[in-house]
């Protein structure tokens, strides 16, 4: 089994930045894809960012392409997402995930997810 643990949420203004963390724990050694999705109240879940442990690959949702980063350390087993020149269409609870395939733009192909940390940008 594996737990992850979302940090780093708060509230901000347009414009600002903000650094997401998610701890991985337990058999992280078969995971493939860690990714990030957001949810706004009473609306869809949005797929994000996602990148491989290795490095290797990443992709990135096109609302958040130029503004946002996702990277991760191995050593801590810990992936991030940098959101800079952020905008009030960010505000969501942020939700990390992690599957054992490349697939990451479907939610359906994780298999761990986090509880959420929320995100407020205020305009």
């Amino acid at each position: 089994q594996v737990q992850l643990v979302e940090s780093g949420g708060g509230l901000v203004q347009t414009g600002d930045s903000l650094r997401l963390s998610c701890a991985a724990s337990g058999r992280t050694f078969s995971l493939y894809q860690l990714g990030w999705f957001r949810q706004a109240p009473g609306q869809e879940q949005e797929f994000v960012a996602a990148i491989t442990w290795s490095g290797s690959s990443t992709t990135y949702a096109d609302s958040v392409k130029g503004r946002f980063i996702i990277s991760r350390d191995n050593a801590k087993n810990t992936v991030y997402l940098q959101m800079n020149s952020l905008k009030p269409e960010d505000t969501a609870v942020y939700y990390c995930a992690a599957g054992r395939s490349w697939s990451p733009r479907l939610a359906a192909t994780y298999t761990y997810w986090g509880q959420g940390t929320q995100v407020t940008v205020s305009s």
